[in-house]
């Protein structure tokens, strides 16, 4: 265990639970906001690469039957 570890255990000790409380939400806060960053620094490098492939859009015709074909395979447990 490190140093600050320690600390933060010994500190949260001295806490009331209802304070305990307060800092296991805002540290489930946090981590929750570093998630959707890493994510969303994720869902950039994706759409980066996507237009590096310079693909035609697809018409509405095409994203309709994409989802189809989605739902289709969702109810054959594909």
């Amino acid at each position: 265990m490190t140093a600050i570890e320690t600390r933060l255990i010994e500190r949260l000790k001295q806490l009331p639970p209802g304070r305990v409380a307060e800092v296991v939400d805002f540290v489930e806060f946090l981590a929750t906001r570093e998630e959707r960053a890493t994510a969303a620094a994720r869902l950039g490098e994706a759409m980066a690469k996507l237009d590096a492939l310079n693909l035609a859009p697809l018409s509405e015709e095409e994203v309709e039957q994409e989802v189809q074909a989605a739902r289709q395979a969702r109810r054959q447990g594909a």
